[in-house]
């Protein structure tokens, strides 16, 4: 039954995080744009003229590729739904560590770097994140739905 809809969002899933992999999450530009900070899923780039600091984000990168991976291995469970609910959880705890530490390093990391008073803007990549945390949600409710559906037929046997 790899038909069914939850499996789309499950690969809706795997699609935000290729998107997250591929795209800036979080920009920032000063006031003479000779100052920049952009966020990518593997490092914060602050550029200061023609010097850069880098600092490794490493981790949101492993954990969008992880959360891929789960979820097109979920797609694969779908004769045990039990197993999918619990996965569908373990990705969504791994989409909330992911956009903590996004937003720690935008918020706090990133709004430092120069101009405080501006938070910068989120791009396509974090958008990406919350497009998969809403088709984490949505996978887990069909897949839920599912679940109990066969529960109330066994009941009529």
């Amino acid at each position: 039954m790899i038909q069914r809809v939850q499996t789309i969002f499950l690969f809706l899933i795997a699609v935000c995080m290729g998107v997250v992999l591929g795209f800036p999450i979080w920009s920032k530009t000063g006031a003479g744009a000779a100052e920049t900070a952009e966020l990518t899923a593997f490092r914060l780039t602050h550029t200061k003229g023609v010097t850069s600091f880098i600092t490794p984000a490493y981790y949101i990168g492993i954990l969008a590729v992880v959360v891929a991976g789960l979820s097109l291995f979920i797609i694969f469970k779908y004769r045990n739904r039990l197993l999918q609910m619990g996965l569908c959880a373990v990705n969504a705890i791994l989409l909330t560590i992911a956009m903590g530490s996004v937003l720690y390093l935008t918020l706090y990391k990133g709004k430092d770097l120069f101009n405080p008073g501006d938070q910068g803007t989120f791009t396509t990549g974090f958008y990406g994140l919350v497009g998969a945390l809403i088709f984490n949600m949505l996978a887990n409710r069909f897949i839920r739905r599912d679940e109990k559906l066969v529960q109330e037929s066994k009941r009529f046997r």
